[in-house]
């Protein structure tokens, strides 16, 4: 696994993901599916996935 990859990010969760090897991103709000569900999701990405805005565990938010 890459060190920069989702599993070691501050922003990933694993708490509220539905399979073993996915979590959610928490970079950025969540986004609404639909006017009518008024519901907000966050991105769910798997663990080795990566993106340009990671941000290691160890850092402070």
């Amino acid at each position: 696994m890459s060190a920069t990859a989702c599993k070691s990010c501050s922003f990933f969760e694993t708490k509220a993901a539905a399979a073993s090897e996915a979590g959610l991103c928490r970079l950025n709000p969540p986004v609404f599916l639909t006017e009518d569900e008024m519901r907000g999701v966050w991105p769910v990405v798997k663990t080795d996935d990566w993106c340009g805005s990671h941000s290691s565990s160890s850092a402070s938010h």
